[in-house]
C-alpha cells in the first residue's frame, strides 16, 4: 500500500482532477491511501488563530476538522474513492488491488492521540507529518509527497523543513521511516499538460539517520 499526500497548494490548479487520476493510474495495481493537504481550508484556521488567539492546541484540532472538507473535495475529483478512518492497519491487506482511500485526518489523529508517539498538537504538524505517521501506522511500502516545489537532490529533511518545503515536525518522523520517500513537483507536471506522467527514478529516499530528499 502507498501513502500519497496531495498538497493543498495544488487545489486551485484546473488540471488537478484529471492529472491526479492519471497519476494514480501509474501506481496501479497498488492500493493508495491519500492524505489531503490543508490548503486554504487550514489557512482559514491559521487566520482565525492570529485574530482570536485560539492557541496552538485548539487551532491544531480545528485545522484537522477543516481537512474533512479537503477530503470531501478530493473525493469529488476521484470518483470511486472512499473515506478511510479505520485504525486497523491489517484491514488494508483485504482491500481489492487498486483501491483508493482518502484519510479522515481528524479521526486518524484523534484515535492515535493517546499513543506515546502521537503527533503533537502544534502548527509544526501539517499534512506532511500526518502522511508520514499514516505511512508508519498502515505499514505503507512508499510515501509520496505531491507538492508545488522542487526539493533539490541530496537535501536533508532538516534543511527541507528550514526552507518550508516540509513541515517542521517531519524530520523527526522521517527517522522512523524505513521506506522510500518521494517528493514530486506535481504542479510543474500539471502545467505541462501535453506530457504523460513519467515517475522520476531519482526521487526516492530511504530512511537513514538524517534522511535526504532526492527529487
Amino acid at each position: 500500500m502507498l501513502v500519497v499526500k496531495v498538497g493543498g497548494s495544488l487545489y486551485h490548479h484546473p488540471r488537478l482532477g484529471p492529472g491526479l487520476r492519471e497519476y494514480l493510474g501509474t501506481l496501479a495495481p497498488s492500493s493508495v491511501l491519500i492524505v489531503p493537504g490543508g490548503g486554504e481550508f487550514a489557512d482559514a484556521v491559521r487566520k482565525l488563530d492570529v485574530i482570536h488567539g485560539l492557541g496552538e492546541e485548539r487551532a491544531h484540532w480545528l485545522a484537522l476538522t477543516s481537512l474533512w472538507a479537503a477530503a470531501a473535495f478530493l473525493r469529488i475529483l476521484l470518483p470511486g474513492s472512499e473515506c478511510e478512518s479505520h485504525p486497523d492497519a491489517a484491514r488494508f491487506d483485504s482491500l481489492p488491488l487498486g483501491s483508493i482511500r482518502i484519510l479522515d485526518s481528524h479521526m486518524f489523529c484523534q484515535f492515535h492521540a493517546s499513543a506515546p508517539d502521537h503527533l503533537p498538537p502544534s502548527w509544526d504538524v501539517t499534512s506532511d507529518s500526518i502522511a508520514s505517521r499514516a505511512a508508519i501506522v498502515y505499514r505503507a511500502t512508499r510515501l509520496i509527497l505531491l507538492k508545488s516545489v522542487d526539493v533539490p537532490p541530496n537535501t536533508s529533511w532538516s534543511h527541507a523543513a528550514e526552507q518550508g518545503w516540509v513541515d517542521r515536525h517531519f524530520p523527526h518522523l522521517a527517522l522512523d521511516l524505513r521506506i522510500p520517500v518521494e517528493v514530486i513537483n506535481f504542479r510543474r507536471w500539471l502545467d505541462d499538460n501535453t506530457t504523460p506522467f513519467t515517475p522520476d527514478p531519482g526521487t526516492s529516499s530511504t530512511g537513514q539517520v538524517d534522511p535526504v530528499a532526492r527529487s
